[in-house]
């Protein structure tokens, strides 16, 4: 196990990541033993001076930065129901015209039926047939009679299944702008929120020295870093050893592409992205569309058992789903951590895992 956690502290860094591309699903090649370099991970290191009071500081900015990620998370679903919303008030509107053009050309058919029996010296075909002596254009006429009959019930018929149509077009209307104002309320309110949240912890940050600053991120480190051991402890890397499929390789490999790149909270690429929008954006790189949140991935996307992820994966993080990473193998993810961070690699476990997800299952 020494050796095996010794190999997977060191895999979580940029090179390792790298490796597991080259071999989509084989736990990552280990290097000589070394302290860890990942600075989202690192190995053990000198604790830096006792100070209670930058832990509780430590605990608070973490607090206001989840809350700002469960604060983006509705912001992002509140956006995409917002833009379905206003793409179906398109298509009604479409339909709207189109049926409205209906109407006009089967009202105008009407007018010159009316018109033809004005012409006709204003009789009905009825009383016209009457004064025929010819008994086959008698016979002729019933005929026409008839289909003129037929050609004005599918007239009426069908001038007022279209005003049906177009009354039921105009409700449906008015329901899609009720709930895009709706989730545009609920989009402005997030925004405020997410904004709020991050500037209380930009507060606190620049609050601390530079030395403070330093140990602050110390502290962070080792904080992720004894969950990380933790979770090895418990013996999961000998039960995971799936292989990643063709599609989540591809995943994986857009994800990787993008390490370095800042977190920034609603954001979809190509410059920056929050932790949802990278592993949203990673698989339809693959060819597979998926939710765009954290959460509803967690909602609707096919739940695993953890020891049965592979490579592409999604782990969901924290009781409210607010956080995800694409799991890259030997106990590895990719994540877009958080503002004021950049795309990176962590440990799997270095935060509290909700559960797993496969988009391709």
């Amino acid at each position: 196990m020494n050796r095996r956690r010794c190999a997977t502290a060191a895999a979580i860094s940029l090179v390792c990541a790298l490796t597991v591309l080259a071999v989509p699903g084989q736990a990552l090649a280990a290097p000589e033993p070394q302290p860890p370099v990942s600075v989202t991970v690192p190995g053990p290191m000198a604790p830096p001076p006792p100070s209670a009071s930058l832990e509780a500081v430590r605990l608070q900015i973490d607090a206001l930065y989840r809350q700002a990620a469960s604060a983006t998370d509705a912001y992002n679903l509140a956006k995409e129901r917002t833009e379905k919303q206003s793409a179906e008030i398109v298509k009604l509107a479409q339909e709207m015209a189109k049926g409205q053009a209906r109407i006009e050309d089967l009202k105008n058919r009407a007018g010159a039926a009316a018109r033809a029996q004005y012409r006709a010296g204003g009789l009905p075909p009825e009383a016209q047939l009457a004064l025929v002596d010819d008994p086959q254009l008698f016979l002729d006429g019933v005929g026409r009679i008839q289909q003129g009959q037929k050609a004005t019930k599918d007239l009426i018929a069908e001038l007022t299944q279209t005003q049906a149509d177009l009354a039921a077009y105009s409700r449906d209307a008015s329901a899609h702008w009720e709930r895009l104002e709706a989730g545009r309320l609920k989009q402005e309110k997030a925004k405020k929120q997410i904004k709020a949240k991050i500037a209380a912890a930009k507060k606190l940050e620049d609050k601390l020295e530079k030395e403070e600053l330093r140990h602050l991120l110390q502290l962070e480190q080792q904080a992720q870093y004894k969950a990380q051991s933790q979770w090895l402890d418990s013996g999961i890397l000998d039960e995971i050893d799936g292989r990643a499929s063709e599609q989540g390789r591809k995943a994986v490999e857009f994800a990787t592409a993008q390490l370095g790149k800042p977190y920034v909270w609603g954001a979809e690429g190509p410059g920056s992205y929050d932790c949802s929008g990278l592993t949203s954006q990673a698989w339809a790189a693959a060819g597979r569309g998926i939710p765009r949140t954290s959460q509803e991935q967690w909602r609707l996307l096919p739940r695993i058992a953890l020891q049965d992820m592979r490579p592409g994966d999604l782990i969901i993080y924290h009781a409210d789903a607010s956080h995800v990473g694409m799991y890259v193998g030997d106990g590895a993810i990719i994540h877009a951590p958080r503002p004021g961070r950049n795309v990176t690699v962590a440990g799997a476990g270095s935060m509290t895992i909700l559960g797993v997800v496969r988009p391709d299952k």
